[in-house]
């Protein structure tokens, strides 16, 4: 019989998470702001039914939105991602074959019985809405990008639980009424060169000849139309949305509390987030050949900026003073001393296993001389990131401790209770 893929993907998962610990929150419009509380990112459905959109600068719109009664908080990464590794948990005990796709949505494997797997997915999702507080919405079908399809469809129905059978034997034209721009894995770059073909939809795109489309455009985009005519044709990446294990790089990139000039800010915060970036290195088990390290202005002011610079790295490493320097010393090369930096950013690639990488001589590869694990281990006994090489020169102070204390550092004025990874910020519970 045809596999089945299931795809569990959260309601509004940031806000359904600041729901989660206050009850209160529930039944009134609630926003997610970006970092630096900048831009919307995740909306309670009340939210959306006022018109609040995605990616809405927050002081645009925010005397008609507390004016509406509308919760704005910022966003609690500590909570969400404390969260998703149980929520993740649970659905895994429910059905087979987990594939985790992002912070808020999985694959799963249905069963050969059409009716066990319907009878799983109403039971994974009870499991999770009692067990966390999360609803999801949950789609089966015979490809990956076809579940999207279906959940894409049943969310601007409400949610719930909803088959590609089911929807196409009472909405035989659902392709037809999707923007090709909405299908899995199409973007937007490639939804232009689409609609000069005259593929406009998710029907046109799939009515499309397989053979035609590789030629045209890549091998990538004909196993997504085989995938919207029901073979199952692609693969998910090797990444681990929990652990944060990544194959191919890992990034570390922050918007600015204020905007940054100079050198020393500048060379303060790229050796913050490269050591941050370093960390996830380890955590993985991971050397890093290359990194690259961007900084920009802001894209709304005059002489927009926005530069790169690469190092190869002599031998794979983790070490974080030797990442560290490295992203510290491609800074002089690129940087405007009068520029008003408001991001910045490191990426480690060329990633390779550590435990089984050999120079061309056949000793083991050259890593730190223990002051990574030391670091980690501090970091593990005292919080995240308690001890750093240099460290920006200060700490934070109250809930904002465990972070740099610099001016550059991310702002979360409207930040909730961090309960499931603080102690101090435990929730508490009384009764009645």
């Amino acid at each position: 019989m045809a596999m089945t893929f299931v795809l569990a993907d959260a309601d509004s998962f940031y806000a359904s998470c600041e729901r989660v610990f206050h009850p209160a929150l529930a039944r009134r419009p609630l926003v997610v702001l970006s970092n630096n509380d900048g831009c919307v990112v995740s909306r309670s459905r009340e939210a959306k039914q006022l018109g609040i959109s995605n990616g809405l600068p927050w002081f645009k719109i925010r005397a008609q939105a507390e004016h509406d009664g509308v919760i704005a908080r910022s966003s609690n990464y500590e909570l969400y991602a404390s969260l998703s590794a149980r929520m993740m948990h649970l659905m895994a005990s429910v059905l087979p074959g987990q594939e985790i796709y992002s912070i808020d949505e999985c694959f799963l494997r249905g069963f050969q019985d059409p009716e066990r797997t319907a009878n799983a997915c109403r039971r994974m999702r009870d499991t999770v809405l009692q067990g966390i507080g999360i609803p999801l919405t949950i789609a089966t079908a015979p490809t990956r990008t076809l579940a999207k399809i279906v959940s894409h469809y049943i969310k601007h129905q409400g949610g719930g639980i909803g088959d590609w059978d089911q929807l196409i034997a009472t909405t035989p034209d659902v392709l037809d009424r999707i923007d090709v721009a909405e299908v899995w894995r199409v973007g937007r770059r490639l939804t232009r060169k689409l609609q000069g073909m005259s593929i406009t939809t998710a029907g046109d795109l799939a009515r499309a000849d397989p053979s035609r489309i590789r030629h045209l455009f890549s091998v990538l985009l004909q196993r997504t139309v085989l995938e919207l005519q029901g073979i199952p044709s692609i693969e998910l990446d090797d990444f681990d949305a929990i652990s944060g294990s990544r194959k191919q790089q890992i990034m570390c990139s922050r918007m600015f509390g204020h905007p940054v000039t100079g050198l020393p800010d500048l060379s303060a915060a790229v050796s913050t987030y490269a050591q941050q970036a370093a960390i996830r290195l380890r955590r993985q088990g991971s050397l890093s050949c290359m990194l690259t390290v961007f900084i920009a202005t802001s894209p709304y002011s005059q002489g927009y900026q926005a530069r790169s610079g690469s190092v190869i790295l002599p031998d794979p490493a983790d070490d974080p003073l030797t990442i560290a320097r490295a992203a510290v010393a491609t800074l002089p090369h690129m940087i405007d001393p009068h520029a008003r930096y408001v991001r910045a950013g490191v990426m480690l690639a060329n990633l390779t296993d550590a435990a089984s990488y050999q120079t061309f001589d056949g000793m083991d590869a050259k890593r730190d001389d223990g002051l990574g694990s030391v670091l980690d281990q501090a970091n593990r006994k005292f919080g995240t990131q308690s001890v750093g090489i240099g460290y920006a020169g200060i700490k934070g102070k109250g809930r904002a401790r465990q972070e740099t204390g610099a001016a550059w550092n991310m702002k979360r004025q409207r930040l909730s209770n961090r309960g499931t990874t603080r102690w101090d910020e435990i929730t508490v519970a009384k009764a009645i």
